[in-house]
């Protein structure tokens, strides 16, 4: 649907007629209608009409509405803040101060190493981890460790720690009765001092170290450090009487074993001996027995046997040998004998004198021939020598060989009666180690026992920690911490009150309300004048506000009767800004001049600029009024921004006279149809939520879409001056139906001053 149904469309006829002269019957009526109006306007001088109409709500949020808030209600920022201040300094002045005291403790596990078991003190101790300390912490924090220093410091006699001693205060009595708190006297004296000693005592470990903090405050700042150094001490005393008493257990359970073991011992032994004297199987040197002794010595005998039966009968072999093939005879044997030796040497003699007496005698010589018959005498007697020693040596042979087969049935008779005991010595063997494993065992618990007994009776057994830092007196209060607390409470009231004021605020901006629509007074007017109707008129209560005319918003008049343009723009301005959320959108179109529409939406926008944020847009490019306004004659517009060439920032620009902001169709020769693509109405969309008034230019809406200028938007008509009061009556119910929530029509349009350049606009 198209909104330029005065020009066209199947209405034609019946704007026509509107726009026409009208019939002699209705136009009295008008004018009567009209003159009666005024006349009861200037007898009762109302102020206003207003008409209920309701507020479209608007997500934005008005900053500029909220630091105004918080300056007209700052006495209900300022006061609260000034009394918690006070308050906060007069409680932290009355409570009574804590001095806090604390001591430092290393866990290193460190043992002495002369105490360390002998088949320990080789080894590298491991280190504690974060576990070990955590439970060292809470050991700290045991009850048994709480009660000894409760008792070794006296802190039950101290109203400090038993709120009973000091009395009870009706405010505590009526909370335990409303079962807030717990009742100190339903608790026992013990309960008491010991809510009171762990709600002053804070013990935790150092991160990434193993150093235990021992925190402890009071009221007596000496008092404070006493006891952390107590708990410090009262730790270790602990853990040395835990070693203690495990050292002591272990010696008592110990001494009762080894009496056991001791008696095991000496029955397993016992056995031992029984079954070898049983048996026979009696051990002889070497830890072996003697069965199997005599074995391996008849076996090293029968061995020396063999091997001399062996050599007697390869020597006499040779000498055979030698004997028989006539070779001299160069054994061992024979070399070594004495006889042999002699013989040897006087054969040697007899050689020399006859090499001598051969020199000067012949061989048939008789002194040569006696030489060589002693020397044939002399190797008889050698090979005579040599057969007895070999005679000798064959009968050394036969002699071992009998002991060898002597030997040999020996050595057969131990094998069979080592057999028959291997049995016997396997029991033996298995009652010997059952003998040793207990009797192993009883030593190892002997050293255990003497260890064990040793540390029972030391006095200073190791601990896993010692003191690095101990407590000492502080003049410091560590409760209440003031300035921390005052400034806390301070900046909280002063936060919680101006957040109370925002929020009201923030509540007040988005709560649905009534918009009034603002006729404003009119002025005193002449009985005789009569004056163009505007657009909405004076409602009756018991007419329905749908179907009423709409209410005239009337000009000034000057004292010759001229009305006064300004003054009627400025008051529409006025009506716009007050509706508020419900003015967002405001559509400027008529059937006057584009130029003229364009000076009426310019100078009801600068008005509007003073106290808001308003913004111009631009869809009729009929009148190149915006374009000479602009700080940017040749800027983009949503023509480019819906072709993707620019963007926001480049289609948004100033007013040369105002803080109005200005967006144009487009460059001059764009293509129309672009501002019927729906991305123009998500730009609207999107103005509407970063400006307070958004108004837009239509001329004569001849080929814009309904949607786009109707939805959630008013109406402000601007008519040709030759318009009759019915047509724009008509006019008025029309745009109506096609969607505007209000129409004002204007008596009007703005006029250009006369120039021959550009046209000029009014600043407002």
């Amino acid at each position: 649907m198209r909104l330029a149904f005065w020009r066209a469309g199947k209405d034609q006829a019946v704007v026509a007629r509107a726009v026409s002269k009208p019939k002699a019957d209705t136009a009295p009526k008008v004018e009567r209608k009209v003159e009666t109006r005024v006349e009861a306007e200037v007898e009762v001088k109302p102020a206003a009409v207003l008409t209920k109409q309701p507020q479209i709500e608007s997500g934005d949020i008005d900053l500029h509405a909220l630091g105004a808030a918080l300056a007209r209600r700052r006495g209900w920022i300022i006061v609260p803040t000034v009394l918690a201040l006070v308050a906060s300094l007069a409680v932290v002045n009355l409570v009574t101060p804590r001095y806090k005291s604390e001591s430092r403790i290393l866990i290193d596990g460190r043992e002495n190493v002369f105490l360390r078991p002998s088949s320990d003190r080789t080894e590298e101790r491991q280190a504690l981890d974060a576990e070990a300390v955590t439970s060292q912490v809470q050991l700290v924090l045991s009850r048994d460790l709480a009660r000894e220093i409760i008792r070794k410091n006296k802190l039950a006699e101290r109203p400090e720690f038993d709120p009973v001693l000091q009395g009870i205060s009706p405010l505590k009595s009526l909370a335990a009765m409303i079962g807030i708190g717990r009742d100190p006297f339903s608790m026992t004296p013990e309960e008491r001092v010991l809510d009171s000693y762990y709600e002053r005592l804070q013990a935790y470990a150092v991160d990434k170290s193993r150093v235990i903090v021992i925190e402890f405050q009071s009221a007596d700042p000496e008092l404070a450090a006493r006891v952390a150094n107590s708990i410090a001490d009262g730790y270790l005393v602990l853990q040395q009487g835990v070693r203690q008493e495990q050292a002591k257990n272990a010696s008592q359970w110990l001494a009762g074993e080894i009496e056991n073991l001791r008696k095991k011992v000496s029955d397993a032994e016992a056995k031992v001996e029984d079954f070898r004297s049983k048996s026979s199987l009696f051990i002889g040197t070497n830890n072996t027995t003697l069965s199997n002794q005599q074995m391996g010595e008849v076996n090293t005998q029968l061995n020396n046997a063999r091997s001399m039966k062996a050599d007697a009968e390869s020597k006499a072999r040779l000498i055979k040998e030698m004997l028989q093939s006539g070779k001299p005879i160069e054994a061992s044997e024979v070399v070594n004998s004495e006889l042999m030796r002699r013989l040897s040497e006087q054969r040697v003699t007899l050689r020399a004198q006859l090499a001598e007496q051969s020199s000067t005698l012949l061989g048939n010589h008789p002194r040569i021939k006696e030489l060589k018959a002693q020397l044939g005498d002399l190797d008889n007697q050698i090979r005579d020598e040599a057969a007895k020693i070999s005679r000798s040596l064959e009968s050394d042979a036969r002699i071992a060989s009998g002991r060898v087969d002597g030997l040999t049935v020996s050595l057969e008779q131990l094998k069979k009666q080592a057999a028959s005991t291997n049995g016997q010595d396997v029991q033996l063997r298995a009652l010997e180690r059952e003998a040793k494993a207990q009797r192993d065992l009883l030593e190892t618990y002997l050293a255990k026992y003497r260890e064990a007994n040793t540390r029972e009776t030391i006095d200073t057994a190791p601990t896993d920690g010692r003191i690095i830092s101990r407590a000492i007196v502080s003049n410091t209060p560590a409760y209440p911490k003031k300035l921390p607390i005052v400034l806390i409470a301070t900046i909280a009231t002063l936060l919680l009150s101006s957040g109370v004021v925002v929020t009201g605020e923030l509540l007040r901006q988005t709560a649905p309300r009534a918009v009034a629509a603002v006729r404003p007074a009119q002025a005193p007017a002449r009985r005789d004048v009569q004056v163009q109707p505007a657009v909405a008129p004076v409602i009756d209560p018991g007419i329905d506000p749908a179907l009423a005319e709409p209410a005239p918003l009337q000009p000034e008049m000057t004292s010759d009767g001229d009305v006064t343009e300004f003054t009627e723009i400025e008051r529409l301005a006025d009506g716009l800004r007050a509706a508020g959320s419900a003015a967002k959108k405001v559509t400027v179109l008529g059937t006057a001049s584009g130029e003229a529409i364009t000076l009426s939406t310019l100078t009801l926008a600068r008005h509007l600029a003073r106290e808001a944020r308003v913004v111009v847009v631009d869809l009729a490019a009929s009148s190149p009024t915006i374009a000479a306004v602009s700080v940017d004659a040749s800027a983009c517009g949503l023509a480019e921004l819906m072709q993707g060439e620019a963007s926001f920032a480049q289609v948004i620009t100033r007013d040369k006279l105002s803080r109005l902001h200005l967006v144009m169709a487009g460059r001059p020769g764009f293509d129309r149809s672009l501002l019927q693509s729906p991305r123009v109405t998500l730009a609207i969309d999107a103005l509407l939520r970063a400006y307070d008034h958004v108004l837009i230019d239509a001329g004569s809406a001849s080929d814009l879409p309904a949607e786009l200028l109707t939805a959630h938007a008013r109406a402000v008509v601007v008519p040709d001056a030759s318009m009759a009061p019915d047509a724009r009556t008509l006019m008025c119910e029309q745009l109506r139906a096609v969607g505007f929530s209000e129409v004002t029509m204007l008596s009007k349009p703005v006029q250009a001053s006369n120039s021959t350049d550009a046209p000029r606009v009014v600043a407002a």
